[in-house]
């Protein structure tokens, strides 16, 4: 996987992120940055300080110095790249931007946040305007909860994407024991790849919480010859599993007719059955309390017969040996 983007936006709103402060944000709010969709313009739009915009828009600076605001990852982990999206900001983008990262637990107030020991994890560089801005993160600092985004000297910026690897906090989640989803996004699941994804994205199978809709999921296009589509997981780690889920919510005339689960322990060539074939209903959520060689594994492939959408899909199992 060489794109970043292909990764977890740790600082998704939808994944817990949010912009906890800035040092101004007088013509368009800081909280824009993180929303889900991209940004829009609408000719015509004026609010009482100026053009509407959707993104965060300080004012213009007369004096030395930038603007920042800082940010708490949704899920900490370990940074490998981010996206400085100017859209529509064409005349008034900043002309360079940075990143500092912290490591700080607990729910830190923004005051305490600005004397924390921040690290610089991208320096000075030069932004487009009404353009995705790519930056890979090469520093190596391991696991962020917190982001101080910086813009020289001012203006404005769309959205701001952190993708990178989840770095749960296995000692918290296994503390008390039990099962816990061992795909789930929050504890360091990815989905790797796919056969399609033509409709819907791989990555809101693994999604906290239930499906939104339809756009929600994941969905193939429709298959003309022989075959099935699959997606593969990588678990968040090494772990035996004993129930899945497999949701077809929002997925009525379009969900698969049935399904299967394979695992691996690392080799991807050799698979194994974990849930033979079996039917699914449209709009359902399925629980399969007993499952069959279900580890250990670090793989998961989720087989759908042919075609369809699946919302969610979870694996619920325990721990083998120590959390990687």
């Amino acid at each position: 996987m060489n794109d970043f983007t292909d990764l977890v936006d740790l600082v998704a709103e939808r994944l817990g992120g949010g912009v906890l402060a800035a040092n101004d944000e007088f013509f368009a709010p800081k909280e824009n940055l993180l929303k889900a969709g991209e940004a829009v313009w609408i000719e015509g739009r004026y609010t009482d300080v100026g053009k509407w915009m959707d993104g965060w828009e300080t004012r213009r600076r007369r004096e030395p110095g930038h603007d920042w605001c800082v940010l708490r990852l949704g899920l900490p982990g370990a940074l490998r790249g981010v996206v400085v999206d100017t859209a529509h900001f064409r005349g008034n983008y900043p002309e360079s931007c940075s990143l500092d990262a912290c490591a700080v637990e607990g729910y830190p107030a923004p005051e305490e946040l600005l004397q924390a020991a921040w690290t610089e994890i991208l320096p000075i560089s030069p932004l487009q305007g009404n353009a995705k801005n790519p930056f890979p993160i090469e520093k190596e600092i391991g696991r962020v909860t917190h982001l101080r985004f910086n813009i020289y000297p001012d203006g404005g910026v769309a959205r701001l994407r952190a993708h990178g690897e989840v770095a749960p906090d296995w000692a918290r989640l296994t503390r008390h024991g039990g099962e816990i989803d061992l795909a789930a996004v929050e504890h360091g699941g990815l989905v790797v790849s796919c056969s399609d994804m033509f409709f819907g994205n791989r990555h809101n199978l693994i999604l906290p919480g239930p499906s939104l809709g339809m756009h929600d999921g994941w969905e193939t296009k429709r298959r003309r010859g022989p075959g099935h589509d699959w997606a593969i997981v990588k678990l968040g780690t090494r772990g035996a599993i004993h129930r899945v889920e497999v949701d077809t919510s929002h997925f009525k005339g379009n969900s698969p007719g049935s399904c299967s689960i394979e695992g691996s322990d690392g080799d991807l060539e050799n698979w194994r059955e974990i849930l033979p074939l079996s039917s699914l209903r449209p709009h359902t959520p399925h629980r399969f309390d007993h499952v069959v060689g279900a580890g250990p594994i670090t793989h998961a492939r989720l087989n759908i017969f042919p075609d369809g959408g699946v919302a969610r899909l979870r694996l619920f199992g325990t721990l083998a040996g120590e959390p990687r």
